[in-house]
């Protein structure tokens, strides 16, 4: 009788629906309550949400695929993220097979933005500047909790090193001894029995349910900074586009007096994409859980938030040099018109003084 594998498959789609959501609002609207501190152990360090996202189980409302449960959970930095979650069973070859399918098919991502569609009408007074269009992220995590023999982590990976690739990737293929090697070294551990293997669209999780959830949360919440860097990103590209753009038109004589409103428009663009960060990077807090801190800082990077954070900052920079070059060009045309003004009257004054002999 062959010896099954269970677990579960757990899919996220995030959706970046608007500048800030009043979470204090969401939960008298919807009597939610905000997700609970993370921690791996037992001891008294934990992780810590500056202001905890508010969680909401989906019920029988026709929303969720059949088989699977559902939850939506609110940042307050204006990101919705709808989970399904569904049974997994089978043997390893099945469940390659299973990860293939659901990573290729888009059953979940149409469930997904149903959901945050019917989701946002019921918070709708506590959005802040809703988006008409909707950035999102989906991510996969196959977390497996119940295999024959309970291998310890270092022989689960020695074993079955090249399926975990596999549901990694969601190929059914065999990979190279090297893609192998590169996913499996972005794994790790806090006890013997217990892994997790981030790639930058899905995981896989050797854990116990309860053991699993720091991991899982923590991939979700590095998948919402992802989106809002995204974000950030395309808003800093248009407006640097518009600047260079203006830059480009024909300079007419007043041409630089104009550059005053355009420095003014792209400083308050600068202030407020700065103050929008900030309050991502710090909407969490590690205490002293440095294994905590380890995992978010490898699932950050694997899903590529460093990336478009390093994007972002860049293109700040950018904008700063051009409102300083935009002002400096402004502060030389008032320069210059000062003089000027002050030659002619001294021209007039010269006039009437000659005139006057």
């Amino acid at each position: 009788m062959p010896e099954l594998i269970k677990g579960s498959v757990l899919f996220f789609n995030l959706y970046d629906v608007a500048e800030e959501i009043k979470l204090e609002r969401v939960r008298e609207l919807l009597g939610a309550q905000p997700q609970e501190r993370l921690s791996k152990h037992a001891a008294p360090e934990y992780v810590r949400f500056e202001r905890p996202p508010v969680l909401e189980s989906l019920g029988g409302d026709g929303l969720v695929p059949q088989g699977a449960t559902g939850k939506v959970k609110y940042y307050d930095y204006g990101v919705i993220s709808v989970q399904f979650e569904l049974p997994l069973c089978g043997e390893w070859n099945q469940i390659v097979e299973i990860a293939a399918k659901w990573m290729s098919s888009s059953e979940f991502e149409s469930a997904a933005l149903r959901v945050v569609k019917e989701k946002c009408k019921n918070v709708e007074s506590s959005l802040v500047r809703s988006y008409s269009n909707w950035l999102d992220e989906d991510y996969f995590i196959f977390h497996l909790y119940d295999v024959p023999n309970s291998p310890p982590a270092s022989e689960f990976v020695k074993a079955h090193g090249g399926d975990i690739a596999r549901i990694v990737r969601g190929e059914t293929n065999q990979l190279s001894s090297e893609e192998r090697a590169e996913i499996t070294q972005s794994s790790i551990s806090y006890y013997p029995s217990d892994l997790a293997v981030i790639g930058w669209n899905a995981a896989v999780i050797y854990d116990t349910p309860s053991g699993a959830q720091t991991a899982i949360q923590l991939l979700e919440y590095a998948n919402s900074q992802l989106l809002e860097f995204r974000y950030y990103d395309e808003m800093l590209s248009r407006e640097l586009a518009g600047v260079y753009g203006f830059l480009k038109k024909p300079r007419g004589l007043f041409a630089r007096w104009l550059r005053q409103k355009e420095a003014r428009r792209l400083q308050s663009v600068t202030v407020e994409v700065t103050e929008l960060v900030e309050r991502v990077d710090n909407s969490i807090k590690f205490l002293s859980d440095m294994f905590s801190a380890r995992l978010y800082r490898l699932a950050a990077a694997k899903v590529g938030v460093p990336d478009y954070k390093s994007l972002v900052n860049q293109k700040l920079h950018i904008a700063e040099e051009l409102y300083r070059s935009l002002v400096d060009e402004f502060q030389a045309s008032r320069g210059f018109l000062l003089e000027l003004m002050v030659v002619i009257i001294l021209v007039i004054e010269l006039a009437f003084v000659f005139r006057g002999k």
